[in-house]
């Protein structure tokens, strides 16, 4: 029997307003602010979450809760634009500021880090528009699962429910608990310690974030433990186990600094080993897919040529003849910034060429991949990676060194990760526009003006939080730096393969894909067992080369989803992973505002009074408020509260 058509949730023939002034509106504030949350959290953390669903209910709230009119559509369009804003700040974020730690620049360059991400951002949407059909529409294996959750919430939402209440709560949450930490210090940014033990040293401690608690509970129990095991595989074997075979290191450093340099100059590149498994291995996974997925392009580019029927209104993407002139003109500005960052034709016109055809490649490995796995599992760090010792290689044998090798290099690694991260965010919202009959080509012209408005804020946001707290560098003594990991280890990598002598420690990389090889085929074998724990390699690899400290909220944060979702039982399983997103989606966006307030009163030198309290007053409030924030988001989960939204049964 043949399947039956799909039919959309607005079906084809209707008409319904979309691309309406108020809900562009709408969604360049929420893209704006999205957009500043994950350049903080993603700097803070290492990771960021995606926008689509508080962006959906908060879109949700105001026009129908406030304005009292707006459409699925409508709403759909916000978290489409919010979407994109947020995924182009994840981009630059990984990658731009190993321009500042290397030292190559003093500080954030306005346009070129502008222009990096315009470029990026606009590329992932552009190459992402000719594999919507043969992604979104035609491959069945492809679930998209955050965009199919996202569609739940916009259908519910149409219905009359609500979960606002949830996101605005849980933002007041976050924000007075930052408040608490980075505001008057009453509580403690990080509470860990070490100690040696013989020839080697042992670690303990973890963040106080409830960012990171609810990050946590939203990627769920398999990856956060995933994380936090290969922290343990650095942190409690394997820098231990390098003091026995090396020695302790001699020195006046503390035991926690003398562990903290052995992670960041040795330890951490284990996960870079690991990343590069785990893109690899990705790609090969799906390399069926991603051609079938192109070949889909290019057949739609070919019937576009010819007398092709006109399409359904929910098939209907951009027009061939808008995105080749937009190509040719994102192309033209590439190469332009190539050979500015160069300083020379034929080095920046090879690197061009590069970024282009690596742009395009991880943006369908990216599509598919987060269609296949989720946006948790989206190897971005890999890819990055990839690209970063494709470019050097190739800018090497050109005979680029130092810092223009490392400008170049980073300049390439900062426009494709851009259009990965985008290409993988707009993939879910493509997909939840599909189930709820929104029209494609109103999704993609609301995914560029996204990417393109929020690109001109992140400059000004990563200058004053490098001048306020310090990105992967100490900057004010008494001040939590943010860690900032892929750019710190981009950095490092960087600086390794331009350096006036390679110090890349090749030995750890190779022990990394070691590590990764093993965790594949114990993945494998899970899989084929229908295990329902994997073995993932990113998490894993990302555990590695995040500071422990980050993995033991997270880990608490996926226990809790575990210990809730296990007292609610399967029937109300769905309902509870609902609001458990909502509420963590607002505590993260909380928390991030907060740090980026409180770093404009440390830029504009308002000293804000700490409460006087001693070191082990503040270690112990920190931890007591850790554990009830935990308790708060059980009852608010398992409780819940009446009207809120929650998917159907």
């Amino acid at each position: 029997m043949a399947d039956k058509p799909f039919v959309p949730y607005v079906p084809a023939e209707k008409t319904l307003p979309e691309f309406t002034p108020k809900a562009v509106a709408l969604g360049v504030v929420l893209a704006l602010l999205m957009a500043a949350a994950n350049t903080y959290l993603g700097l803070y953390a290492g990771m960021t979450v995606s926008a689509s669903i508080p962006a959906a209910v908060i879109s949700m709230g105001i026009l129908r809760g406030i304005l009292r009119r707006g459409t699925i559509l409508e709403n759909n369009l916000v978290q489409t634009i919010a979407s994109a804003g947020q995924s182009v700040a994840a981009g630059i974020i990984f990658t731009v500021p190993a321009l500042v730690i290397t030292g190559v620049w003093s500080e954030f360059k306005y346009w070129e880090t502008t222009l990096i991400a315009v470029l990026g951002g606009v590329l992932g949407v552009l190459f992402m528009i000719p594999l919507r059909r043969a992604l979104i529409v035609e491959e069945k294996e492809l679930k998209f699962p955050e965009g199919v959750a996202c569609a739940e919430v916009l259908e519910v939402g149409e219905r009359g429910g609500s979960g606002v209440w949830y996101v605005v709560s849980a933002i007041g949450l976050g924000m007075v608990f930052k408040f608490f930490i980075a505001g008057v210090r009453l509580l403690k940014g990080t509470v860990e310690g070490a100690f040696r033990a013989g020839r080697s040293a042992v670690y303990f401690g973890g963040d106080i974030s409830p960012a990171l608690v609810a990050v946590g509970y939203i990627i769920g129990f398999n990856v956060s433990l995933l994380i936090f095991l290969g922290g343990a595989l650095g942190w409690l074997i394997m820098i231990p186990g390098f003091y026995l075979f090396n020695g302790y290191p001699a020195g006046p450093d503390s035991v926690l600094d003398t562990m903290y340099g052995t992670w960041s100059t040795q330890i951490r590149f284990i996960g870079v080993g690991a990343m590069i498994v785990a893109g690899l291995s990705s790609i090969v996974s799906v390399r069926q897919g991603i051609v079938k997925g192109i070949q889909g392009a290019v057949a739609g580019y070919q019937s576009a040529k010819g007398q092709a029927p006109a399409r359904l209104r929910t098939d209907r993407d951009v027009h061939l003849g808008v995105i080749l002139p937009l190509l040719i003109a994102i192309s033209v500005l590439i190469f332009v910034l190539y050979i500015f960052l160069t300083g020379s034709l034929s080095i920046g016109s090879v690197a061009g060429v590069a970024m282009i055809i690596a742009s395009f490649f991880f943006v369908a490995v990216s599509s598919y991949i987060v269609g296949l796995v989720g946006s948790s599992n989206n190897p971005v760090s890999g890819m990055t990676i990839s690209t970063l010792l494709f470019a050097s290689a190739l800018l090497l044998v050109f005979g680029m060194r130092g810092d223009a090798g490392i400008l170049a290099v980073l300049g390439v690694a900062g426009v494709v990760c851009c259009a990965a991260c985008t290409a993988g965010d707009v993939s879910q919202d493509l997909k939840t526009g599909h189930l709820v009959g929104a029209t494609p080509a109103s999704q993609q012209w609301g995914m560029i003006i996204g990417s393109v408005v929020a690109s001109f804020i992140i400059a000004p946001i990563l200058t004053v939080l490098h001048a306020s707290y310090g990105i992967g560098i100490r900057v004010k003594e008494g001040v939590d730096f943010l860690k900032a990991p892929q750019a710190n280890l981009f950095a490092s990598i960087t600086k390794a393969m331009f350096g006036a002598d390679n110090t890349m420690p090749w030995g750890m990389v190779g022990l990394g894909v070691v590590v990764g090889l093993a965790l594949v085929v114990c993945d494998e074998i899970l899989k084929r067992r229908n295990s329902s724990f994997r073995t993932y390699v990113m998490p894993v690899a990302v555990g590695i080369y995040l500071p422990w400290s980050l993995s033991w909220p997270i880990l608490l944060g996926g226990v809790a989803a575990a210990a809730i979702a296990k007292i609610v039982g399967r029937e109300r399983e769905k309902e509870a992973e609902h609001r458990g997103v909502l509420f963590g989606s607002g505590l993260i966006a909380g928390e991030s505002l907060m740090g980026i307030i409180i770093a404009f009163f440390i830029f504009l030198k308002i000293e804000l009074p700490a409460v006087p309290v001693s070191d082990a007053v503040a270690s112990a409030l920190s931890v007591i408020a850790l554990l009830a924030l935990v308790g708060v988001i059980a009852v608010v989960v398992l409780k819940g509260k009446a009207g809120a939204a929650t998917p159907e049964k």
